[in-house]
């Protein structure tokens, strides 16, 4: 018994040091401009050739993820697209941006009442967050690269990462040739930007940190206007839903089967 429990710890230490290892394969790097800094990193194809066109994702943590360590982003998706059959049917450019601790992805206003409970209130329109400035100058430049496909470019998030792929969304129309937002949510007054953008949506009905309402009446107001809106509710879920939306075998499959005309 004693033997088992001193290896269990050593396991889950050799198991976290692999993790480590394999999300190396991401390059480290930031993007600079005259009024921003943000860090991220970046998962280039295998066998890569810069004068080959190649799909570009870009993948928006959440809030627990912020900083400035260019690390943390990588928690949650990162081991995704380091899969083995990932890389090879998916072949394509990742992108995991890190938000600063003291910025957000979209332009929402945050309040909590006396129990703590918080409240997200999206704006309609309005001016770029400081991070989303950042973004925006970050997906140009990843654009201006040769090896860019502009045919597909695609988008996706989770909680802060998940409002920030609609606010991106709305902020460039019609760049991306699908996305998926993950127990996000946005102002049903900017659907009318993005309605045109193929979009799996995904929440978890027993979250109570970002309701599911606030995916709801999005994807309500995305088929009013005839989108073409996947949505997927996870009954038993809270608020990590994105376990099992990025355990979803068709997710990339649908993401990259999408192409600009």
């Amino acid at each position: 018994m004693k033997l088992k429990i001193f290896f269990l710890p050593v396991l889950i230490f050799i198991a976290f040091l692999g993790k480590a290892q394999e999300l190396k394969r991401y390059e480290h790097s930031t993007f600079i401009s005259k009024t921003d800094t943000l860090p991220y990193r970046i998962l280039f194809p295998e066998h890569f050739d810069s004068s080959k066109k190649y799909p570009v994702l870009f993948f928006l943590h959440g809030r627990g993820e912020s900083g400035g360590d260019n690390e943390l982003q990588l928690n949650n998706g990162g081991m995704l697209f380091l899969k083995k059959e990932n890389r090879k049917d998916f072949s394509s450019i990742v992108i995991f941006p890190q938000c600063p601790a003291d910025s957000y992805w979209s332009n929402v206003i945050i309040t909590a009442d006396s129990t703590g409970r918080r409240s997200f209130s999206f704006v309609k329109g309005g001016e770029p967050t400081r991070a989303m400035h950042a973004l925006l100058g970050l997906v140009d430049r990843i654009l201006a690269k040769p090896f860019a496909d502009k045919q597909q470019i695609y988008v996706g998030g989770l909680s802060m990462g998940g409002m920030g792929t609609f606010e991106l969304l709305r902020r460039k129309p019609k760049l991306f040739a699908a996305a998926f937002a993950i127990c996000g949510g946005d102002n049903t007054g900017n659907v009318n930007k993005y309605y045109k953008v193929p979009l799996w949506i995904f929440h978890g009905a027993k979250d109570d940190i970002v309701t599911p309402d606030h995916s709801e009446i999005i994807v309500e107001e995305l088929r009013k206007k005839g989108a073409d809106v996947k949505f997927t509710l996870y009954p038993e879920a809270n608020h990590n839903s994105w376990d099992s939306a990025l355990a979803e075998p068709e997710l990339l499959p649908w993401l990259f089967s999408h192409r600009k005309n």
